[in-house]
């Protein structure tokens, strides 16, 4: 016998219960953001330009420059401050 409540389930077999339950998600904010991206064509390396280390950051992955750009990306704080 299976009994089912909003997003819960109760499922009895062979004498045992098992409960299971699904938390509801909540759509994730997005805004548009500003990135550094690789501006080689190669690479698909990107980072949000409020956690670079440098004013004009070089790709970690191939050391190519970066390019300013905009995403739509979750909401994200950064809490710390940049010292350059």
């Amino acid at each position: 016998m299976a009994i089912i409540a909003w997003r819960n389930l109760q499922l009895t077999i062979g004498g045992v219960t098992l409960y299971f339950s699904k938390k509801t998600m909540e759509p994730v904010q997005e805004e548009q953001t500003s990135v550094w991206m690789c501006s080689n064509e190669e690479c698909s390396c990107w980072m949000r330009e409020n956690f670079s280390l440098d004013r004009t950051p070089d790709c970690p992955i191939c050391h190519a420059s970066m390019v300013k750009n905009i995403k739509m990306l979750p909401l994200l704080q950064n809490h710390h401050q940049k010292t350059y």
